[in-house]
């Protein structure tokens, strides 16, 4: 069977020999992709030509939405790491070339939720700080408004316990 790889993960993969430092050899890369070098050779020769294409005679590609590594959720990057932690190498390869992401991509999610770094918690967290401070600080406001009018309460029901004892009920006066 012949593997197929989506529009994105071609157009990473180029990125990723282009980007790469004087250590790394296109060898390398295709190695660490599991695609054949010879492929991603093809790829940057069409990539220069701005002709990379990821489909043949029309036919319909198996990925139906692709979608970027940094669009993924912090929960979908998990299941992705533990369905790939029981695979062998070139299972997880092929599975990540099905999901147009690099193995890479899965080896530093898998750093991240070892050290806690998970981008998208780290957002949500501080936008949810942000909103609990505003809440917090809006709550404050209105408790101490309650405060105020209930010591002012407090202090009108006192004065007229005094007036009263002072002065007497109207009733009394009126009899």
């Amino acid at each position: 069977m012949r593997a197929r790889f989506t529009q994105s993960f071609k157009i990473q993969a180029v990125e990723k020999v282009l980007e790469r430092t004087n250590d790394l050899t296109i060898k390398d890369i295709a190695d660490d992709l599991g695609v054949g070098h010879s492929t991603l050779g093809k790829w940057i020769a069409l990539a220069q030509k701005q002709k990379l294409e990821p489909l043949q005679d029309n036919k319909v590609h198996r990925m139906t939405k692709e979608k970027r590594p940094q669009d993924w959720s912090a929960e979908e990057k998990l299941n992705m790491v533990i369905a790939c932690a029981s695979l062998d190498e070139e299972k997880a390869s092929e599975l990540c070339r099905e999901q147009g992401i690099f193995p890479h991509h899965i080896k530093q999610w898998k750093q991240d939720f070892i050290s806690g770094q998970v981008i998208g918690i780290k957002e949500n967290a501080q936008s949810d700080n942000k909103t609990l401070r505003k809440e917090n600080k809006v709550l404050k406001k209105e408790l101490n408004r309650k405060d105020k009018a209930l010591a002012e309460t407090a202090a009108l029901l006192v004065l007229q316990k005094k007036v009263k004892a002072i002065w007497g009920n109207d009733e009394d006066n009126s009899q």
